[in-house]
């Protein structure tokens, strides 16, 4: 222990723990002695052998001290003085265990040490008659691999053999004999042994008798069905037996095997699946037989009873617990997991008088039914016949009333059995009978020891229950039945009775389960059963573990075994006691018991037990709280010195032993008890031993209101609605559930209390959120009872149950008046677990005294202490008010209270005082006004209207409107105004509704746990909230459900609004409209599915950008406004696959399309390009078909109507008018490819015969191509104006930037939106961060940042801009990159697919050329400073110096053309951020357009590339001084000889080919310039001098490079960079470069090759 601690314990007084007392076993006047040589050290555990003991000290030492033969040098003497192990030393050891001549202990690490006699193996050493020193044992598992060490928790010694529980819960056995629970024949075992019968359970405590061991198993959980078998596997005896009387069917399946033990391995297994029904065993015959009788007169139906295992079937309700013995195998719920403390016998009333007829009932689990949702699987494979036929001729027996209920295989079976559940009676005075007098116990008494007498024979005589005793089964349908023998009188009566019922499910919580003791325990034992110590109700010996049945539900906490007896303790303070009584050690009757039995302890509860080779001691709890130990065996007087021996007829308190101090553990042995005991210091072991018994008392009281008053209410008949049901099931089952919680406390206390006892590992302290849980639940579900009335409905069914009951009632309740009224003692019964609290608190308060208050065991027992006070304050007022509103319901008239009236539902204030009323109300009208917790009500005469609190918002209204003690109510659909009579009256109603809202808001007005500190309510309710809410008086929203945010009545904010007609929305609302952005489905009927909508609203309709998904397929994307389509938007109809896909892009006006829109008909393969109205094409317009023909003109109601130009692959072109689609009509003009034209009047469809009335000319030929006329110059005159195009997209933007019309309006305002526009958009992507990229974060964040420009406008703020629009284009967010991203996809949209055409190449260049003018018109309305197009900048210093002129060879500041500044043009500025996007499509048109001379070009190309460089050089004429001597390959300089190829001026070819990887023609020219600089670099260095470059030299040498460069597209890059170079600089440096380029280009092509 560490210092800090260690002061800690000594405030409470270290030395004065663990003291041991001494003394002979065998009196009960006996004089306890003070064991010397220990003093100062604390003793925290002792065992005793026969002769011997050893202690376990604080510090984990180990000593002996008796007759310790096995030890060298002490053979013969006797240590008075106990002796150190010192083999030990260093091993701390945690628990210590003693055989009768042989020891064993466990370390810290799990490891066990025996030592001590080994004669028959019991030290796990093989022979070696006697192990002096102790010697470690090792316990591997042999099932692992590796093999582990199995570490080990406890220890148990017998005579001959030991047993040791595993840290998994597992036990391993070694020693002789068959208490080993081996399966094996050969002893010794001298390895230890895994006990296989029990691994899979969890196995919670262990003891060992001289010869017979036992086991505290935790139950299983409820399981599925194993199959059942039918006949016995070890006698081959039907488990099932039935007979047929006139009047009844008997059906048992207690199988008793006669071979007694089972052998073999398989029978083992039986325990796991055991009969299905339980024996209801038969009055016993009342007669006057002797007691030693050994054959009762029996009817002629005997049934010999056979139980697998052979546990005894008769049982004897006893006066002070009713033992009942089961049939073994209950195969059903082999464990009866959750039977627990439930399964406390379940008492009724109806059976008041079966004490007389000792009708002996099994202590019965409540129903599975609710557990198994009553469907057992039917048993598969044969034992289902056995089954069927059994129902079946069951059925025949009893009548069509239950053939009605045979439903199918076993499950019928089980509800057959269920027919006849009897119920059973209860522990204590037997309820209701007429005199629990001594006789009644008496006669028992007797009963008991005939049944017992009857055991050799083994039978249970069954005989007709009369119908009254039985009604209480016949109601309890829930309980698995006892099935019996069953009068048809009786079966009919059950087929009347309504199936309805409600059962006390047992609840328990697995989490208090992990944490404090199980209570759901069974008790197993094997071994040598000779004096029934085994308990089974035989005196066979059993080989492996079997369940003792009648222990099951007990609760045992503990088990003792003596040498040939056995004790068990339960959760309730009881003890059970069954083997030899030779020496009255089992606390009751003189004679031995097969079958646990209670034992008669006086004091208040026994806490503690110890068996002793024949004698038993038992610790309980005394009137002050110290602990009695009280003794029950052999007696020996000393009377005028003649010894004499005689038995305690009850087990006698040793008065002596009390006045050493408060014990904590009692140890027995052979010769000598021993107890520790502790000093009580401070009143700290007091406090301690205060709160264990009160606990325990506590568990005691709860389990007698459980099962004496709650078990008996569920069963009565009529109780009301099933609302009510339900909530006595809810507080039942809570109620259970606490009293589980209290028993599992009061065993973990008991255990506290044998260990060191550190206040800080209190469960009360440690787990305290389980203890104050509980509570808080129960008070819940007591409340909400009693508020509906439950405790007054009660009353009239249970007023037979009062009037039988009433000496246990008062005594319950403590209340002594004469005349009780039922509704009080229950009130009081079911409140009373809340005194407890108070308990809690005052008695962890007592042990804070103990400590020093700086120490922190102090400050935690203080804070729990108030914490458990607080809470039992809170809980008082919860009840305080559910009183009040019980109250309040009785006066409320009838008709409404049925409608308001709910469990959760408190009273705050009412008006009845008339202090409230309407303002501007009719003299006659009448209003109340009630504030419950949840609502307030607006009652009239005959009506009420509810408000939820959660949607109203309360004020005081201002006192000059001459509003005198004005309220405003608000609530979503009305507002109130309340008048009060007083101020005083308006100040109470605005606190109570702020306050009642407030906590309507937070959710639970539950207990805030400890620690809070000071939580002050505020007083004001938020304004802004969440809360759900259903309209119903709204036009627009009737019947609709609000769910989200509200602001002062409204919706306003995020919410989601569901229609009685399945449409939704969800997203923001602002003063109850839907706006902002949100998702909205409607459902479409005849489609079956949902249209819907995503995107942005204003006042409740569409409006701004969004998605609407119609049912049909068609999804619509762009703009809204008062939920039509309106502006700019996209709608593709059906998928490809599907009969008319279709897409359009364009403007739209009122839900129609109607400006400039492209309309591309995928499945004929047409492409519109034009104009619009009312949803039909009408104006100019052009179409381009998959087939390559080409139209442009006017447009009238979708047809080609008027003046066009027609042209096909082929360029044949047709001018003039038409008159429907592709149909000529009327004047034109034909022109051939070849130059020749027709004029006249045409008619017909292109493409199938036209009829001409005209001229046909053949123009002279013409002397070179150059004259030929070109009809298509005219391209484009028809179509629509470029500026005419996406005037809605731009629009758009000019509308988000806040204008009317474009450069319409405010800058500051427009850059106002753009911020507004960002962090909305990035607020929305919050939710979805998927959505943005870290560099896309990055870049909103930069744009946050307004660039600013003060002073002369220079090239820095230039580029500050571009940088600017870089990053807006970037993000779609801003609404100039939205305007981008827009143009981009109608762009595509226009030229990609069937529009790429090479006849609208031109169209395409003038459409970009449009948006760089427009987009530029925007940009300069952001940047007014910007200069208009084609101004220029001046340099803000000269270029620096040196740069070399292209064309001279001196070094010059300045190039030829005169560069006086830098030209501001829309091309420069936007084109490297449109260009980029548009990119692919262009250069698709101009690859189309250009598509023949490339041909030419590029087979020219390849061509001459097969020539050398020497050779090409010279073919080309470049002068050999421009021929490179040397040239650098792969970084080694080469000479240059006839066959290098590719080597020279490979550089600039090089640079040449990066042409196609730019998009702009700024950065294009850039490239050439580069590849010129290049040239220039490697003639340089062959010439080794300045030089003079000619267009002459230059030409071929460039010409060399570019061919060697084989650009494949050259064409189209050069027609780009002619369309698109910014104008400016067409007569500069670059422009002359471009132009010898382009002269390249058709040299190339013209190149007449020798």
């Amino acid at each position: 222990m560490d210092s800090q601690e260690r002061s800690s314990e000594e405030a409470e007084g270290t030395k004065e723990r663990g003291l041991v007392y001494v003394w002979k076993a065998g009196s009960c006047s006996v004089t306890p002695e003070r064991l010397p040589g220990l003093s100062g050290k604390t003793v925290i555990q002792a065992a005793l052998g026969i002769h011997h003991g050893l202690l376990l000290l604080e510090d984990g030492e180990v000593y002996s001290f008796g007759k310790l033969p096995w030890r060298s040098g002490l053979e013969k003497s006797y240590a008075n003085t106990p002796i150190l192990e010192n083999t030990l030393l260093g091993h701390h050891v945690i628990t210590v265990a003693a055989g009768s001549f042989h020891n064993g202990v466990v370390t810290e690490g799990g490891v066990v040490y025996m030592w001590g006699n080994n004669s028959a193996g019991q030290c796990a050493v093989a022979n070696q008659l006697c192990v002096p020193e102790p010697q470690p044992i090792s316990i591997c598992d042999s099932e692992t691999n590796p093999l582990l060490s199995v570490r080990i928790l406890q220890l148990a010694c017998g005579e001959e053999h030991t047993l040791a529980l595993s840290l998994s819960r597992e036990i391993w056995a070694w020693g002789s004999g068959c208490q080993l629970g081996l399966i094996t024949t050969t002893f010794p075992v001298t390895k230890p042994q895994k006990v296989e019968h029990l691994a899979g359970r969890v196995v919670l405590q262990i003891a060992c008798g001289a010869y017979h061991s036992l086991a505290l198993v935790q139950c299983l959980p409820v399981q599925e069905m194993k199959p059942i078998p039918e006949r016995c596997n070890h006698c081959s005896q039907l488990l099932i037996t039935m007979m047929d009387k006139e009047d009844h069917v008997i059906i048992s399946d207690s199988h008793c095997c006669p071979l007694g033990v089972a052998l073999s391995h398989n029978q083992a297994e039986n325990h796991a699946f055991c009969p299905l029904l339980e024996t209801l065993e038969g009055k016993s015959v009342t007669g006057g037989q002797s007691e030693d009788c050994q054959k009762p007169p029996v009817e002629e139906h005997t049934l010999v009873a056979l139980v697998s295992g052979g546990a005894s079937v008769l049982a004897s309700n006893d006066g002070q617990e009713d033992s009942g013995i089961s049939s073994p195998g209950n195969v059903l719920f082999p464990d009866k997991k959750e039977v627990n403390e439930y399964s406390v016998s379940l008492s009724d009333h109806s059976l008041s008088e079966s004490l007389e007829k000792n009708i002996c009932t099994e202590q019965e689990q409540p129903s599975r039914e609710e557990q198994l949702g009553a469907c057992i699987p039917g048993p598969p494979g044969t034992s289902t016949s056995a089954l069927n036929s059994l129902v079946a001729s069951c059925a025949s027996a009893v009548g069509v009333r239950v053939a009605a209920t045979y439903e199918a295989g076993a499950l019928s079976l089980k509800k057959v059995m269920n027919f006849y559940g009897t119920p059973s009676s209860e522990t204590g005075s037997q309820s209701g009978s007429a005199s629990p007098g001594p006789e009644a116990l008496k006669d028992s008494r007797e009963e008991q020891v005939r049944l017992e007498s009857m055991q050799g024979k083994k039978s249970s005589s069954l005989v007709d229950i009369r119908e009254e005793e039985s009604e209480g089964g016949s109601r309890r349908l829930s309980l698995p039945g006892l099935l019996s023998q069953v009068s048809p009188r009786l079966l009919r009566k059950v087929g009347r009775a309504k199936m309805r019922t409600v059962a006390l499910t047992p609840t328990y919580s697995g989490e208090a389960d992990a944490l404090l003791p199980s209570l759901r325990t069974e008790v197993w034992s094997w071994g040598k059963g000779k004096e029934g110590q085994l308990g089974h109700g035989d005196v066979l010996p059993r080989l492996q573990p079997l369940c003792v049945k009648s222990l099951d539900g007990k609760e045992v906490i503990h088990l003792s075994a003596g040498g040939h007896h056995s004790l068990a303790l339960t959760a309730k303070s009881q003890v059970y006691s069954w083997g030899s009584n030779i020496s009255g050690q089992l606390g009751h009757l003189n004679s031995p018991t097969t079958v646990p039995r209670l034992a008669k302890v006086c004091g208040d509860g026994v806490w503690s037990t110890a068996a002793g080779l024949d004698y038993s001691l038992f610790l309980a709890d005394e009137e002050d709280f110290q602990p009695g130990l009280y003794y029950s065996g052999q007696e020996t007087t000393t009377e005028n010195n003649l010894c004499e021996n005689s038995c305690t007829k009850s087990p006698v308190l040793l008065l002596s032993c009390s006045k050493v101090g408060y014990i904590s553990n009692v140890i027995a042995g052979g010769d000598n008890c021993l107890v520790l005991v502790d000093k009580n210091v401070m009143g700290y072991i007091a406090s301690l031993h205060e709160l264990a018994s009160t606990e325990r008392r506590f568990y005691y009281k709860l389990s007698e209101i459980k099962s004496q008053v709650l078990r008996p209410l569920l069963g009565l008949d009529n109780l009301g609605n099933a609302n009510t049901i339900q909530l006595l099931q809810e507080m039942a089952s809570r109620f259970s559930k606490l009293c589980y919680l209290i028993g599992q406390h009061g065993a973990s206390l008991s255990s506290f209390l044998h260990g060191v006892k550190e206040a800080r590992s209190l469960a009360i302290l440690k787990h305290s959120s389980l203890f104050l849980d509980s509570y808080t639940e129960y008070c819940t579900s007591v409340t909400n009872f009693l508020v509906m009335g439950g405790f007054m409905l009660l009353a009239k069914p249970a007023i037979d149950f009062l009037s039988k009951n009433q000496v246990l009632l008062q005594k319950l309740s403590e209340k002594n008046e004469e005349n009780l009224q039922l509704v009080e003692v229950l009130n009081t019964l079911f409140f009373m677990p809340f005194g407890r609290l108070h308990n809690y608190a005052r008695t962890l308060l007592k042990l804070a005294t103990c400590f020093e208050v700086a120490s922190p065991e102090y400050q935690k027992l203080q804070d729990s202490s108030s914490c458990y006070e607080s809470l039992a304050v809170h809980l008082s007022r919860k009840r305080k008010e559910a009183e009040y509103t019980l109250g309040f319901w009785k006066t409320f008239p009838g008709k409404m209270t049925d409608s308001l009236r709910k469990p959760e539902r408190r009273l705050i204030c009412e008006s009845s005082n008339r202090g409230l009323s309407l303002q501007h109300a009719g003299r006659f009208s009448v209003n109340w006004f009630i504030l419950f917790n949840d609502a307030l009500v607006h009652a009239q005469f005959s009506t009420h209207h509810i408000f939820p609190l959660s949607t109203l918002w309360v004020e005081a209204l201002s006192e000059e409107a001459g509003n005198v003690n004005g309220l405003k109510i608000t609530t979503p659909e009305e507002q109130l105004v309340l008048v009060s009579s007083t101020p005083q009256e308006k100040t109470k109603w605005l606190r109570a509704i702020s306050q009642a809202v407030d906590q309507a808001l937070k959710g639970t007005s539950d207990f805030i746990l400890c620690g809070a500190g000071g939580n002050v309510p505020r007083q004001e309710p938020p304004i802004s909230r969440s809360a759900k809410y259903t309209f119903y008086k709204d036009p627009r929203f009737k019947d609709a459900v609000y769910d989200g945010r509200w602001l002062s009545g409204k919706p306003h904010g995020r919410g989601i609004l569901r229609w009685a007609d399945g449409r939704m929305y969800s997203g923001t609302f602002r003063t109850g409209l839907e706006d902002g952005y949100g998702e909205y489905r409607v459902p479409n009927k005849a489609l079956n599915k949902d249209d819907r909508y995503v995107g942005y609203w204003k006042e409740g309709k569409m409006c701004g950008h969004g998605v609407y998904s119609y049912a049909t397929g068609e999804v619509y994307e762009g703009c809204f406004q008062d939920n039509m389509r309106h502006g700019h938007g996209l709608l593709r109809s059906g998928k490809l696959t599907s009969s008319s896909p279709s897409m359009f892009i364009g403007q739209w006006t009122m839900d129609k399309k109607s400006g400039y829109g492209v309309f591309d008909d995928i499945t004929r393969g047409e492409k519109y390009m034009g104009m619009w109205q009312d949803d039909l094409c009408q104006g100019n317009g052009v179409v381009v078909t998959q087939f390559g023909l080409y139209y442009e003109g006017a447009f009238s109601t979708n047809k080609m109507m008027g003046t066009g130009i027609l042209l096909s692959e082929d360029d044949t072109v047709y001018e003039g008018e038409f008159s429907d689609n592709w149909t000529l009509s009327g004047k034109g003009t034909l022109t051939l490819p070849n130059g020749d034209y027709i004029e006249g009047l045409f008619s017909g469809e292109w493409g199938s015969g036209i009829k001409i009335t005209g001229t046909y000319f053949k123009p002279s030929l013409y002397e070179n191509e150059k004259d030929k006329p070109k009809a298509l110059h005219k391209l484009g005159v028809l179509a629509v104006p470029p500026d005419e195009k996406w005037k809605a997209v731009f629009e758009e933007c000019w509308n988000q930037l806040g204008c009317e019309s474009p450069g319409q309006g405010d800058r500051w305002k427009a850059w106002d939106n753009i911020a507004v526009a960002l962090t909305t958009n990035r607020r929305q992507h919050k939710d979805s961060p998927e959505l943005l990229s870290r560099s896309h974060t990055q870049t909103l964040e930069s744009l946050e940042f307004i660039p600013q420009h003060i002073g002369a406008f220079t090239l820095e703020k230039y580029e500050n801009i571009k940088k600017y629009l870089i990053k807006a284009c970037d993000t779609p967010l801003h609404p100039l990159g939205k305007l981008v991203e827009t143009l981009v996809a109608v762009y595509r949209m226009t030229y990609v697919g069937v529009g790429a055409n090479r006849r609208l190449l031109q169209e395409a260049v003038r459409e970009i050329k449009s948006y760089l003018k427009r987009i530029f018109q925007l940009v300069r309305f952001l940047f007014p400073d910007l200069p208009e197009e084609g101004s220029t900048l001046p340099f803000l210093a000269a270029e620096p110096k040196g740069r070399r002129s292209f064309c001279s060879g001196k070094s010059d500041s300045r190039s030829e053309s005169p560069e006086p500044g830098y030209v501001v043009t829309s091309f420069g500025l936007l084109l490297p951020v449109l260009l980029p996007r548009l990119y692919p499509p262009l250069f698709m048109l101009y690859a189309l357009d250009n598509e023949r001379e490339e041909d030419i070009y590029w087979e020219c190309v390849l061509r001459l590339n097969k020539q050398t460089d020497m050779a090409l050089l010279s073919f080309l004429g470049v002068q050999a001084k421009f021929w490179p001597g040397t040239v650098s390959i792969l970084g080694e300089s080469r000479k240059v000889s006839s066959i290098t190829k590719d080597a020279c001026f490979a550089s600039a070819v090089e640079c040449l080919q990066q042409i196609s990887t730019t998009f702009t023609p700024a950065d294009k020219l850039k490239v050439i310039q580069q590849t010129f600089e290049e040239i220039s670099q490697s003639v340089l260095e062959t010439l080794q001098e300045d030089f003079l470059w000619s267009m002459d030299d230059l030409f071929p040498v460039f010409l060399y490079v570019v061919l060697r460069a084989r650009i494949r597209n050259l064409g189209s890059e050069v027609h780009l960079i002619e369309d698109l170079m910014d104008p400016y600089l067409q007569h500069g440096e670059q422009g002359i470069m471009f132009t010898t380029l382009k002269a390249c280009y058709y040299q190339i092509q013209h190149e007449k090759l020798t």
